[in-house]
């Protein structure tokens, strides 16, 4: 479990944006099975399952400096740390409440 500061649509994927130096994200290279899970002040939670795929092109890496500028003073030549961007196929998305019931929100 990894928390994640970083989210965006690209390219009609959801994206998340990890350091290539984390461990996560070379734990992403081994096993590309990434779930998601975030909860609300409603007492219900998404969990969002895909499969990870990597798109480290300029385009992707300056649509994600575009939507969080702040990723640029982490990820650049003088810290030497790279940005990975990650985006999800195979996605599905279901809302869980402490009730008991399960709403599917996407299969994509």
């Amino acid at each position: 479990m990894r928390p994640i500061g970083f989210a965006m649509w690209y390219k009609d994927h959801l994206c998340i944006a990890l350091g290539k130096h984390k461990a996560a994200y070379k734990q992403l290279l081994d096993n590309t099975n990434l779930e998601i899970c975030a909860a609300n002040d409603r007492g219900e939670w998404l969990r969002v399952q895909g499969t990870a795929n990597f798109d480290n092109t300029p385009e992707a890496q300056a649509a994600a400096f575009q939507v969080m500028p702040q990723l640029a003073d982490l990820y650049n030549e003088e810290t030497g740390h790279k940005l990975g961007i990650v985006y999800l196929d195979h996605l599905s998305a279901r809302l869980f409440s402490m009730s008991g019931v399960v709403k599917d929100i996407m299969n994509y």
